[in-house]
């Protein structure tokens, strides 16, 4: 499917008299964790691609594995508790994997199919990510997987940027064989295969630069540097962090940063997002966003000390659900006026993110940016109160398609000599973020005091949850 999807694209770029031929380098992404398995003996097919017939034709008896594991498979339970046993625990596998296992992860999957298809595993030459196949269907040859798509596993080291052989070993034999060494993310893996020359009229010279994840090549697409963050505000919120030094947790996940290798990212998911913001809006602000903001505007940066905690549903940072609300001698209460229940919800969401984004090792920086995107980002009274408590300006950005963007501008950093030049310096031409939103003066001193209790009455609910002592 997914290569007949490679075929109707080109093959309509084509009809619309696309000229394939000014295409100097190309990079794409791919959806993170997937895999597909090709069948021994499909390297010759790929080398040997015929321009008269399209690609599916050709590699449909190619694969080992017809139907592609992807990252809504969750059926990997065993083999994640497998994995981080054999490590020494989840806390061990995250400090060397960036993450502690998942089910959606690669590796969890290649031994679920080790285990439970081990006649197809062995007919298995070659393993790829979604994204090392595109790229490998663009090159006619099999492309490495990339450092950051690869920290997507539960395999990479990510600081030595080489295949943990414990994790190799705890999913399935031979693993490093078929899955091939990787590569560092900003490089050139090669050029087109003469295949889309003679079929579509690229140029012979056009490079090929490594494919990568969704999530990395968003990075690229919103332009992130050094201590910038990118607040998703969409039916969840997800976070996506530039780090120096990562801490990895049992929470969030770590990769390898995909257009500087010496750096890394970091990705944290909130999945009580726009739905808890919707239901607070009708329930203490008459359904009107309007009347929302004004309760914002009316009420004090740190909302007198009122602390609240709204998950509806379970949340996964961290584990807890329910609604928790205490006032400022840390007592837990049923009930807030509606202007305080408005701010302390909007407070409590973004003291959330700073704690949990520092707790991987995150640190704001006096040229930190945060770039906000979704929904509530159209908000400015929501983008406000971000402002203060990360007390870094806010901007906002058109993200539509960043996956995308950000691997046109991998491409373009890739022919520019890829790690050797600065990511910034080849897209400091492309247009910038608007400015939403800076810091109340005052709002730091009001926030430094305010985070770390918020961090207390969370942890406190935590180990009530998990019925621990506190």
């Amino acid at each position: 499917m997914w290569v007949q999807a490679l075929d109707i694209i080109l093959e309509k770029m084509k009809a619309l008299g696309f000229d394939f031929s000014q295409i100097l380098a190309l990079s794409g992404a791919g959806q993170q964790h997937g895999s597909i398995y090709w069948k021994a003996g499909a390297s010759r097919a790929l080398t040997s691609l015929s321009p008269a017939l399209p690609l599916h034709q050709q590699l449909e008896a190619c694969f080992s594995i017809s139907d592609s594991p992807v990252w809504m498979d969750s059926s990997t339970t065993a083999q994640c508790r497998q994995l981080e046993a054999a490590m020494g625990g989840a806390q061990a596998l995250s400090c060397l994997t960036g993450s502690r296992a998942y089910e959606r992860f690669t590796g969890n999957q290649i031994a679920k199919i080790f285990q439970q298809n081990p006649e197809a595993y062995s007919l298995t030459e070659r393993i790829s990510l979604v994204s090392s196949f595109a790229a490998s269907l663009f090159l006619g040859s099999y492309s490495p997987i990339d450092y950051s798509d690869g920290s997507g596993m539960n395999l990479l080291q990510i600081r030595d940027k080489v295949w943990s052989q414990a994790c190799l070993g705890a999913c399935a034999p031979q693993l490093a064989e078929k899955l091939g060494p990787p590569m560092p993310s900003p490089s050139v893996a090669g050029t087109i295969s003469s295949y889309y020359v003679q079929r579509y009229g690229f140029h012979p010279g056009c490079k090929v630069v490594a494919f990568t994840g969704d999530n990395p090549a968003s990075l690229a697409g919103m332009r992130l540097e050094e201590g910038d963050i990118v607040v998703s505000l969409g039916t969840s919120d997800t976070l996506f962090l530039w780090l120096q030094e990562p801490m990895p947790s049992l929470e969030g996940h770590i990769f390898c940063n995909p257009v500087d290798p010496q750096h890394y990212m970091a990705l944290l998911c909130f999945k009580n997002g726009s739905l808890m913001r919707e239901r607070i809006r009708d329930e203490s602000a008459s359904c009107s966003w309007s009347e929302f903001s004004k309760a914002l505007q009316a009420t004090e940066m740190g909302n007198g000390g009122n602390l609240g905690f709204y998950f509806d549903v379970m949340e996964i940072t961290p584990e807890i659900v329910g609604r928790h609300r205490f006032n400022a001698e840390n007592c837990e209460v049923s009930a807030f006026p509606r202007d305080v229940e408005i701010r302390a919800l909007i407070e409590g969401q973004f003291m959330a993110k700073r704690i949990h984004a520092e707790g991987l090792g995150y640190r704001v920086m006096p040229k930190t940016k945060i770039l906000a995107t979704g929904g509530a980002s159209h908000n400015r009274d929501i983008l406000q109160v971000l402002a203060d408590v990360f007390g870094a300006p806010v901007y906002v950005t058109d993200t539509a398609n960043s996956a995308c963007v950000g691997s046109a501008y991998r491409a373009f950093h890739g022919l520019a000599a890829g790690a050797e030049v600065p990511f910034a310096d080849v897209v400091k031409l492309a247009p910038r973020p608007r400015l939403a939103a800076t810091p109340t003066p005052g709002a730091t001193q009001v926030y430094e005091a305010l985070l770390p209790q918020y961090a207390k009455l969370e942890q406190r609910i935590v180990s009530q949850t998990r019925g621990a002592p506190e």
